[in-house]
């Protein structure tokens, strides 16, 4: 399929440049502590409360208020000084502490005492639930040492991990084969936008952010501030608007009218925005998909297809006996279609040797070649040695191999079926990885998309022969590092040296540890989760719980409802009309991005979020677009959306300093 004009607008090229700097300095630190000890729990919380986090809107907050800051010190910031921050505050954000929250749900959620998963849960996860009564809600409990050691430990593995398989593909792609990378501009373009505070014209990125901040403080106050402050001081959260959505299933879900739909309204202003950010077609794309279900499943229902639902089944229940009757299955067909059809563009180049260096190049080059220009460093650049990468990805892979052997060793009692296959995974390892990696680095550099290969991490589980629960948990070297090259190409872009990112990582890793520990324990501790102060777990939670523990049951003892989901049939017929959707709309030239909405649309998802993005999307495409333009509209919506997020965190923040001072009081007895 052609690509069409909409992808094409993310695609500006943006040459690297000539001089590299180190963006690295006391900015960075100061940064660091910013982000963990006052954006990290404003983000967690919101998460929690509805759904979702300050995200990218941080990594803006960041950078915009050093750049502001600096300027009034009659200085500027660098470019390479700003994609350091933009890099560390993603890392930041994304801690794992939250992590061991979900486990102390999870261990003692109806949905895994239900499915016979709860006790198979080993303790380097979680303590069995009546631990956790006994000692209540906090990780300061000789039960949580293992579970939080096997957290900081993969997370120091994983940051090592990022400059093996990744960064040897990334100068592959990137240097050896010259793919453009066509979204990484964007990513740069983005980043180094607010280095140009010198300039009057740039003074409307400032206003733009003004204007999302105060939009978001206005509604986080309605949507996260009055329930969250009401919650904290009377112990009964007042919702102006219903938080994470307005369930409609129970009402008009019925045998006679849409029965097995799922129907819910979503309240939230972020989704509107996204609508005015993405791509149009995407967003048709994936309206159209579910309109489409809405029409399936009454169909579905009366042909006997959909025999676990009953009429007044909510949202979430309605979701899973879907799930399990047929979407599980039909969708994993049409994961293989997508996957299928993302392939056509790139089996050309994967069959063919690697292209020459030079553009108009045809010669095709020898391994010896490619190999030459691998060893090759640029000093000002500051590349790392191939065979350094290399080493990195040999190590952290049987480093994953020999954790798993070390937590889940067998026993003669049990004819060691529960010892950890590790020949197995030693060869996902070393042949699946590198090959996945590798088709996605392509696709990233050429169309800057990605594939996935549906089920292989569940397929492996159950084709190793393993019985339990601990291999759902351990940290099995079945990884893609195809999306790193294009994180290393954006840094090149930038002018940014390698170094620069290497030692954020060292200082930025006791900052991740710490802040996602201590605040997961004080958010714990201020109410029970899920519970009606977080009432997005409340609702999710219970799904996430429901899909994970009927796929851990593959591997257990006895019947396994898993197994039992998985349809041959259905999964050929969600294929086929995957790839039949596929060919009638691109016959009809319609765009590639609403192909794909569509044929990802018809895996049933929920309706709620669709439809408020779709309004914006309808919003910005004929008014705000015609207005603006379309190309300045989406720079000033990408920072309007950055600051509305920042004033969404900003109540977050203030909200997380109530609770604690509420929760401490409470705890004084004063």
């Amino acid at each position: 399929m052609k690509l069409d004009k909409d992808l094409q607008l993310y695609r500006d090229m943006m040459p690297p440049p000539d001089h590299f700097e180190d963006g690295f300095g006391i900015k960075t630190v100061i940064g660091a502590l910013f982000i963990g000890f006052l954006m990290v729990p404003a983000s967690m919380y919101l998460s929690l409360f509805m759904g979702g986090g300050l995200g990218g809107a941080a990594q803006w907050v960041t950078v915009i208020l050093f750049a502001e800051i600096v300027k009034r010190s009659m200085k500027s910031l660098k470019q390479q000084e700003i994609y350091v921050l933009f890099y560390m505050t993603g890392m930041v954000m994304g801690g794992g502490g939250q992590g061991l929250l979900w486990s102390q749900y999870f261990v003692r959620s109806p949905a895994a005492i239900g499915n016979g998963v709860a006790a198979e849960i080993p303790s380097w996860v979680a303590p069995q639930a009546e631990v956790l009564e006994r000692y209540g809600r906090t990780f300061l409990n000789p039960y949580w040492v293992k579970p939080i050691m096997l957290m900081i430990g993969m997370m120091i593995l994983g940051r090592i991990d990022h400059l093996g398989l990744g960064y040897a593909l990334y100068r592959l792609t990137a240097h050896v084969e010259k793919l453009p990378f066509p979204l990484a501009p964007a990513g740069a373009m983005g980043i180094t936008a607010l280095a140009e505070t010198k300039e009057e014209g740039s003074r409307w990125k400032w206003r733009c952010f003004c204007l999302g901040s105060v939009l978001g403080l206005g509604w986080g106050v309605i949507y996260t501030g009055i329930p969250a402050v009401t919650g904290a001081l009377f112990g009964k959260a007042v919702q102006v608007v219903p938080i994470p959505w307005l369930d409609l299933t129970p009402a008009l879900s019925t045998k006679e009218f849409l029965p097995a739909v799922p129907l819910n309204i979503v309240f939230d202003a972020g989704a509107l925005m996204v609508g005015m950010i993405v791509p149009f077609w995407a967003a048709v794309g994936g309206i159209l998909g579910f309109f489409m279900t809405i029409i399936m499943n009454p169909m579905l229902y009366r042909s006997g297809q959909l025999t676990t639902w009953k009429p007044g089944m909510g949202l979430v229940d309605t979701l899973y006996s879907n799930n399990i009757d047929f979407y599980l299955s039909f969708g994993i067909g049409l994961m293989l279609a997508i996957f299928v059809v993302s392939m056509v563009p790139v089996i050309g180049p994967l069959m063919r040797v690697i292209p020459g260096l030079g553009g108009e190049r045809k010669k095709k080059l020898s391994l010896s070649d490619i190999w030459g220009v691998l060893r090759e460093r640029n000093i000002e650049r500051g590349d790392l040695s191939i065979l350094t990468a290399l080493s990195i990805y040999v190590f952290s892979t049987i480093s994953y191999i020999l954790i798993c052997c070390w937590m889940m060793p067998g026993t003669p009692e049990h004819n060691y079926q529960d010892a950890f296959p590790w020949v197995f995974f030693l060869g996902f390892g070393f042949i699946y990885t590198p090959i996945i990696s590798y088709i996605n680095a392509k696709l990233a550099g050429m169309l800057g998309m990605s594939v996935s290969i549906p089920l292989v991490r569940e397929a492996s589980y159950i084709l190793c022969g393993y019985k339990g629960a601990a291999i759902w948990f351990a940290p099995i070297p079945i990884n893609d590092y195809g999306g790193s090259a294009s994180g290393f190409r954006v840094m090149e872009l930038t002018g940014t040296r390698l170094s620069s990112m290497i030692k954020t990582e060292f200082l930025l890793l006791p900052v991740v540890i710490v802040t996602s520990l201590l605040f997961s324990e004080l958010i714990w501790r201020m109410a029970a989760i899920p519970s009606e102060a977080y009432p997005y777990t409340k609702e999710v939670w219970h799904l996430n719980a429901l899909n994970q523990s009927l796929t851990i049951t593959s591997t257990l003892d006895g019947a396994s409802p898993f197994l039992e989901a998985i349809k041959p049939h259905l999964i050929a017929w969600g294929a086929g009309a995957g790839l039949v959707s596929f060919g009638v709309l691109s016959l009809l030239n319609l765009p590639t991005l609403l192909v794909f909405g569509f044929v990802g649309g018809l895996g049933q998802v929920i309706p709620g979020g669709v439809i408020p993005t779709m309004i914006g999307a309808l919003i910005g495409k004929f008014y705000m677009q015609k207005r603006f333009g379309r190309e300045q509209f989406l720079k000033y919506m990408m920072i309007v959306s950055a600051g509305f997020g920042a004033g969404m965190g900003l109540i977050g923040m203030a909200a997380v300093a109530i609770a604690l001072i509420a929760k401490s009081v409470s705890t004084l007895g004063y």
